[in-house]
């Protein structure tokens, strides 16, 4: 039998977006009972000359900057739990030898749930995920939560689900209302019946009326086995990410599938949740299959 995923995947790489996955991380830990794994990846060096004439300081001094940024992150966990008031979660560390976005992909088969900031060292700016947040939702297994530096969480705030009646909305809605119970929040439900604009399109009523239909069905069995979680429903007729990555400015998470009508099941991230991931103000948490 093969083993449960275990504990909350973290890439540390001491950059402001690596603290931000970091504190998410932690309260994660402590919301759902599970260990701390904080993974720093030393990339393989490239050189243009022979690798004999590499000097052996410099792959001496990427290891203790490895294990300064990891000792760090240890520090950082246990100073959250501490603030917060909680034990500080089991900490587990591993440092390897290894592109960061392949040890982030590897490890993540393993753990209950991944995270990682949206950009990490070296990116210029949000217009595009780094490569460890990008290939995490390309070829991640469970699922992956990325955490823009600037999010702010307010513990008021929704836990909003972007929900489109596909396979892999249904267990992004098994997961936002797990969240939204363990965190006393309620679900925000958005189910946008197409992802096209029609600005002439009329009988918008009929197809309003379909769509709710669809939204409360799909919720249903959600809202008796979570009692205790309000539920709010909204329905829009286009552009599913837009309104998810709008909405997330007063969100305290974003939930969603890693594709939906039409996507292709395995390696390939669809287009909303590759939006919503980059553009969302909100930590998001993409559920990709295992």
């Amino acid at each position: 039998m093969a083993a449960q995923p275990n504990g909350i995947l973290v890439g540390v790489d001491g950059s402001p977006d690596s603290e931000a996955a970091i504190r998410w991380a932690t309260r994660e830990a402590i919301l759902h009972e599970q260990p701390v794994k904080l993974l720093h990846a030393i990339p393989p060096v490239v050189v243009t000359w022979p690798v004999a004439y590499l000097e052996t300081s410099y792959l001496e001094a990427q290891e203790a900057n490895a294990r300064e940024i990891i000792e760090n992150a240890q520090q950082l966990v246990q100073k959250i739990a501490a603030d917060s008031g909680a034990s500080a979660p089991k900490i587990q560390t591993k440092i390897c030898n290894l592109g960061a976005p392949s040890a982030m992909v590897s490890e993540s088969r393993d753990a209950y749930m991944s995270v990682c900031g949206s950009r990490g060292l070296g990116a210029i700016g949000r217009a595009l995920l780094g490569s460890v947040s990008g290939g995490l939702l390309h070829h991640g297994q469970g699922p992956i939560a990325v955490v823009p530096a600037e999010a702010t969480v307010d513990e008021k705030a929704p836990v909003l689900l972007g929900i489109d009646g596909s396979p892999a909305s249904e267990e992004a809605t098994a997961l936002a209302f797990d969240e939204a119970s363990r965190r006393g929040a309620d679900v925000l439900a958005l189910h946008a019946w197409s992802d096209v604009v029609y600005p002439a399109l009329g009988g918008w009523q009929g197809y309003e009326e379909e769509a709710q239909a669809l939204l409360a069905e799909r919720l249903a069995g959600w809202r008796e086995r979570y009692p205790d979680v309000t539920v709010h429903r909204r329905v829009v007729c286009d552009q599913p990410a837009k309104w998810l990555i709008d909405l997330s400015e007063d969100a305290q998470l974003v939930v969603v599938g890693s594709h939906g009508r039409g996507g292709f099941k395995g390696l390939l991230l669809g287009s909303v949740a590759a939006r919503v991931a980059q553009g969302a103000k909100a930590p998001t948490i993409v559920v990709r299959p295992r």
